[in-house]
């Protein structure tokens, strides 16, 4: 049996919730390996709707759900989580819980700093989240982060300030803030610490065990890999690498065991917050786009910006992330168009460009050339077979798996877990 390593294929929101809680069903265990909560999973099971931003997925079947070492976690807002989980009936305990000793905590500085940044930023404003994500992975490479396991240690912890606030002192006293309030900050890590302190452990040590039993493992990815901190659409990213590789690094397990990898691929192209987006429809159709694919971030509630297929943009993401097969989703929201396009290739300065340019100002400035297919008239919701598929909807999908020189493993036609037609299985690769 393969492991299976799900990432999103373009700017996150590509419905990888649904496709996540479909295959958490079936794995032994579910890691998040990077990110915050700063991307959100709405999954639909049966009659229920969780929204998740920090926790895998498979914690609403039982199944065993990891926050790995890349991950860095806000402490209150993982406890926020859980008790809400906790009241729709989800149980989360040690037994199907766990995060590992060694992430770095988001704290209430980071969050202050995210926010005046990006106050002070105007219109080099990058369009984060808020939520601490970035300056926290800023003190991890800074070496002066405070990680779950320093919570053991709290008596000892002064060396660690000294140095976390001597960083964060002078960014403060730069937007006229007053110094870090250190006792209420060891005051607050105080509090919360029992809570967050039940579920740590050495993780990579628990998925060895698992990995060495022969379970299936899920490795779940936040965000999408356009927002890659490397390949992404730099500065307008997130702070984490998001490709399938970090699954390894951010887990504790080695690169052998990420497996089978699933590129999340929405059937049209959405983007929150700021930053390039060459297909970007600024009209009726984006507006369309937007109002039957119910557009709104999970985290957030930011509108997406929409557009057509980018086939580069896929293509590439791909390649970097050695993605073994798509998901393609949301179909249904195509239906009923006349025409549909897909863009093949860019122009920039008179030259045409097969491949998305790393610098703002060119990503700003290519032009898309599209191709133009017929659409489809009857629905493609709730199709479960190739069959109950409109002709032009099948030709659509075959055209984006040449275009993107990567196979479709399998297409959702609705939120709904069994609303999937499966071409072929991420376990059984």
């Amino acid at each position: 049996m393969a492991n299976v390593t799900v990432i999103g294929a373009q700017w996150g929101d590509e419905g990888k919730g649904k496709i996540v809680d479909w295959l958490a069903s079936r794995a032994d265990a579910v890691v998040r390996f990077q990110g915050g909560h700063n991307a959100g999973h709405t999954l639909v099971v049966g009659d229920k709707v969780y929204k998740l931003s920090l926790l895998p997925s498979g914690i609403v079947t039982g199944t065993l759900s990891v926050i790995g070492n890349g991950v860095v976690l806000d402490p209150w807002a993982l406890k926020a989580e859980i008790e809400k989980l906790e009241g729709q009936g989800v149980t989360i305990d040690a037994d199907n819980f766990a995060v590992a000793d060694n992430c770095p905590l988001i704290l209430p500085l980071h969050r202050d700093l995210d926010g005046l940044r990006e106050t002070a930023a105007g219109a080099g404003k990058i369009g984060t989240t808020g939520r601490g994500i970035g300056p926290a992975y800023e003190d991890k490479v800074g070496r002066r982060a405070i990680r779950v396991c320093d919570l053991v240690h709290l008596d000892q912890l002064e060396p660690q300030l000294d140095r976390l606030c001597a960083h964060h002192d002078a960014l403060r006293a730069g937007f006229d803030q007053p110094p870090v309030d250190r006792e209420a900050l060891l005051a607050d890590l105080r509090e919360i610490a029992p809570f967050v302190l039940q579920f740590a452990q050495p993780v990579w040590k628990r998925l060895k065990k698992v990995r060495k039993a022969g379970a299936k493992i899920l490795f779940e990815g936040a965000q999408g890999v356009l927002l890659d901190v490397d390949h992404g659409t730099y500065p307008f990213v997130t702070s984490s690498n998001t490709v399938s590789g970090t699954a390894a690094a951010g887990s504790g397990l080695g690169p052998g065991s990420t497996g089978f990898v699933l590129g999340i691929v929405k059937a049209y192209t959405t983007r929150v917050g700021s930053g390039p987006f060459p297909t970007e429809l600024d009209d009726a159709t984006g507006q369309r786009l937007g109002e039957r694919g119910h557009e709104f971030g999970t985290v957030t509630g930011r509108q997406r910006r929409c557009g057509w297929f980018d086939a580069v943009l896929v293509r590439q993401s791909c390649a970097i992330s050695g993605v073994t097969g798509i998901a393609l989703t949301k179909l249904d929201v195509l239906d009923g168009f006349d025409t549909v396009r897909i863009c093949t290739g860019y122009r920039l300065n008179g030259k045409i460009l097969d491949y998305f340019p790393s610098h703002s100002a060119e990503q700003a400035a290519v032009e898309p050339i599209y191709e133009e297919m017929e659409g489809w008239r009857e629905t493609t919701a709730g199709a479960r077979s190739w069959a109950e598929l409109p002709a032009q909807a099948i030709k659509y999908i075959q055209r984006v798996q040449e275009l993107i020189e990567t196979p479709v493993a399998l297409v959702s036609t609705s939120p709904e877990r069994e609303d999937t037609i499966l071409v072929r299985d991420p376990f059984l690769d």
